[in-house]
């Protein structure tokens, strides 16, 4: 799979590179207060010792307009797509190193389906800030490396990613909401069809394993 850099035009339309703000000291943090699972990943919705960063407030009143937010981390290893997800804001990402994020469109979805066919690989620079538009569906984070993990800042409205609401479905969309603020489409692979998600993705389970 041709993996992109977030340079290219082609990342327009999936989400931007954020200018302008030094975050060598919050890539620090994240890389000295946040755990390394052994395999598989780790999902912390908010950290407080990550929330006492200087950049907290910065990027809630500069990215998200003053609206409250939470700084958490995914962790750990994969290579696999698995699941897809979106959320109704952006989320933002950061991390001390080189990783990979697996991203579709939302309007390339066909009754709440996609063939991952659509799925395109980009390569996020160690320090570099992302912002991935809430019309973009993506998931865990994946290394760039075959024997290195990744440690990944995720912010995100507060709240997201919690205890799902108890909601009356009245569209289809809310067949797929699995947890606040978090719409997931799964791969007949994924361990997440075990837990409840529908199985919304068709094709190949994208695997990265030989890529890098």
């Amino acid at each position: 799979m041709i993996i992109h850099s977030t340079d290219e035009r082609l990342f327009e339309t999936y989400g931007r590179v954020i200018r302008g703000f030094d975050t060598s000291k919050l890539c620090l943090d994240l890389e000295e207060n946040t755990p390394l699972p052994k395999e598989g990943t780790i999902y912390v919705p908010s950290d407080e010792n990550l929330e006492k960063n200087e950049l907290f407030s910065k990027l809630q009143d500069n990215i998200y307009g003053g609206m409250p937010i939470q700084f958490g981390y995914c962790n750990g290893f994969n290579t696999k797509l698995n699941c897809l997800e979106f959320h109704k804001d952006s989320e933002l990402n950061l991390s001390n190193q080189d990783f990979i994020l697996l991203l579709a469109r939302k309007w390339d979805m066909i009754d709440h389906c996609l063939d991952t066919s659509h799925v395109v690989a980009f390569k996020v620079r160690a320090g570099e800030l992302v912002e991935i538009y809430s019309t973009t569906l993506h998931y865990a984070p994946c290394q760039s490396k075959k024997d290195k993990g990744f440690k990944v800042l995720v912010v995100l409205p507060k709240g997201t990613n919690t205890e799902k609401p108890n909601v009356e479905v009245k569209d289809k969309e809310d067949e797929y909401l699995f947890a606040r603020n978090k719409w997931l489409f799964a791969h007949k692979e994924a361990n997440e069809v075990n837990k409840g998600a529908l199985i919304s993705l068709v094709g190949k389970n994208i695997d990265l394993s030989k890529d890098i």
